[in-house]
């Protein structure tokens, strides 16, 4: 099999996981929201690009655990398991020849800050789960990190074309402290949805929560709908 076909088998792959989950995604608030709660011009999800509470920041605020690991590239590997067909286990060459995804996306931290026009460049989580095949009662996934952080998201969510585990920023390394070598963002949802120093994702037949929903945060997470806590709904 030439590349040319191995494309287009992942592409036709892609097409028909995505429209399993497709009606889902149409009635996300993040799509489907008649009155989110923001200002500022339109972003490219025609939202307000600046939800509401959110203050638009040049600077990239680092938030973590209190601990930073840091992970040579021989040594990372990407666990992706859990109800899948084909389970695997990435060594950077292998996640690096996966096809590679550029976007420009914005970033809202539930501190109340929102970084906008970030370059990425990685691999979408919806080429990964082509990859390994999710069951059909799959529903979500739990992302784990070298830091012992973990947080869970809904396909509907996880399956969305901006959602990439990143492994460059504005064309260069993605620097330690906020997650390199690999992170996950998920620029329609509140930033902590997105695992730093990912190392394992998990397919669930069932919503668990992670380390900040254990602890009140919102298991949705819209920031178009002040969705921070879990008293809020």
């Amino acid at each position: 099999m030439d590349d040319s076909e191995k494309l287009n088998r992942i592409v036709e792959a892609r097409m028909k996981l995505k429209a399993r989950f497709e009606e889902k995604m149409k009635l996300t608030p993040s799509v489907a929201d008649d009155s989110p709660k923001g200002s500022g011009p339109v972003n490219r999800h025609g939202m307000p690009a600046i939800p509401i509470g959110q203050t638009a920041t040049s600077k990239w605020p680092v938030l973590d655990l209190g601990y930073q690991p840091n992970v040579p590239l021989d040594r990372w590997r990407l666990t992706i398991d859990g109800a899948v067909e084909n389970p695997v286990r990435l060594t950077w060459k292998q996640f690096m020849d996966l096809p590679q995804t550029k976007d420009v996306s914005d970033f809202h931290c539930v501190t109340t800050w929102s970084k906008l026009n970030m370059h990425w460049k990685g691999v979408s989580l919806l080429d990964l789960a082509v990859l390994v095949h999710p069951h059909d009662n799959a529903t979500h996934v739990l992302c784990y990190g070298y830091d012992t952080y973990t947080t869970n998201i809904s396909l509907e969510e996880a399956l969305k074309p901006d959602v990439l585990l990143v492994h460059t920023y504005e064309g260069q390394p993605l620097p330690i402290e906020h997650g390199g070598p690999v992170r996950m963002i998920t620029p329609q949802l509140y930033a902590w949805k997105g695992a730093k120093w990912i190392k394992r994702i998990e397919f669930l037949t069932e919503d668990k929560p992670g380390f900040w929903e254990d602890r009140g945060y919102s298991n949705t997470a819209y920031p178009w709908r002040n969705d921070r806590y879990s008293d809020e709904d």
